[in-house]
């Protein structure tokens, strides 16, 4: 072949490999969170360039572990994420000296990887490419691409588009989790992970009003932690903290799917209880009651008495959220006062 002939070759295959890079940055501008852009990205790059795996390695622990805690994280994120430490990740990507900056690694010799990387990652495959992924400046993770032949990703190819690719795909996750992380940081009780009173109003707008429309029973319950200021007087705020991160997570595994927990104020929460009549809603509050009764937290060498009180409303469909709240928050005082019982 001329060298005529190789320039075209190789221009045309350039302009195949641009083309491909504008489809998938088109479609991961378009994603509205980093689940759905992560999941775009991975399926494109899978796609559009006909590999065996894509998987990502994220660096421990990562910027975005609130989506990938135990109870948000899926199956999906289970079989394509991997974790690794920093020191780790650094070892695949040595800087540029000239412009102190994190390089993509090709390689088809997959076996120097057996201690550091589960072995699963390269199944089928006899070559990688490691491309950096980095989050203000900092180098977060690592697409992983995998191919079954030998000569895909040697270390005698250029790394041009793959350092495109990279610029491209860290932009986009960047403004995606400040995005994100903004409207976290909006919604959600920073100490305890539970969503806050400004959520709850638009939940229970949600409910109040699908109960309107349709009929259905809607309850909620309103908790206090019981001697929660002898606990601060005690022990100290540092374990009044850690209390109510306890009863938050307790709570949260203990209510359906369907149902929502919500820090209101303090050492208050609220429950809301979707589709649940008011016999449902006491069955729920008894449960509840019993389990902490049942299962002092842990703290030091120790284990603390923490209990709840419990508070229950249903909805008549005429009611506002601040009279629902303050009929629960009436049951409360009785159960805490035991005028009532569960």
């Amino acid at each position: 072949m001329s060298d005529l002939a190789q320039l075209i070759e190789n221009s045309r295959a350039n302009q195949a490999i641009a083309h491909k890079l504008f489809t998938i940055e088109t479609e991961i501008l378009s994603c509205s969170s980093s689940k759905e852009l992560l999941q775009t990205l991975l399926k494109l790059i899978k796609e559009q360039f006909s590999l065996t795996h894509v998987h990502l390695l994220l660096v421990e622990p990562t910027p975005i572990s609130y989506m990938l805690s135990p109870v948000t994280q899926t199956q999906w994120h289970q079989e394509n994420t991997r974790k690794i430490s920093a020191d780790r990740l650094a070892l695949f990507h040595n800087k540029d000296n000239e412009h102190e900056t994190e390089k993509p690694l090709l390689t088809n010799n997959l076996q120097q990887f057996d201690c550091i990387l589960p072995t699963n990652l390269f199944e089928g495959a006899q070559s990688a490419a490691f491309i950096p992924v980095k989050l203000e400046n900092k180098l977060f993770g690592s697409l992983v691409l995998t191919d079954k032949s030998h000569e895909r990703f040697t270390p005698q190819l250029g790394t041009f588009h793959l350092e495109q690719l990279a610029v491209k795909v860290s932009l986009c996750l960047s403004n995606v989790l400040v995005r994100e992380q903004l409207e976290y940081m909006a919604n959600y009780d920073r100490l305890t992970g539970v969503a806050n009173r400004r959520l709850m109003e638009t939940t229970f707008a949600k409910e109040l009003s699908r109960q309107k429309r349709y009929g259905v029973p809607f309850s909620i319950l309103f908790i206090d932690c019981n001697k929660f200021k002898q606990i601060n007087d005690t022990y100290g705020h540092d374990c009044g903290d850690k209390v109510l991160a306890y009863v938050a997570t307790q709570l949260q595994e203990l209510i359906r799917e369907t149902d929502q927990c919500f820090r209101y104020a303090g050492d208050e929460f609220v429950i809301s209880l979707a589709s649940q009549t008011k016999s449902d809603a006491l069955k729920a509050a008894k449960r509840f009651t019993e389990f902490f009764v049942n299962n002092p937290m842990p703290y030091g060498n120790q284990k603390l008495d923490i209990t709840i009180s419990c508070g229950v409303a249903e909805s008549t469909g005429k009611e506002s959220m601040d009279e629902l709240l303050k009929l629960a928050d009436e049951q409360l005082y009785l159960h805490k006062q035991e005028k009532i019982t569960y």
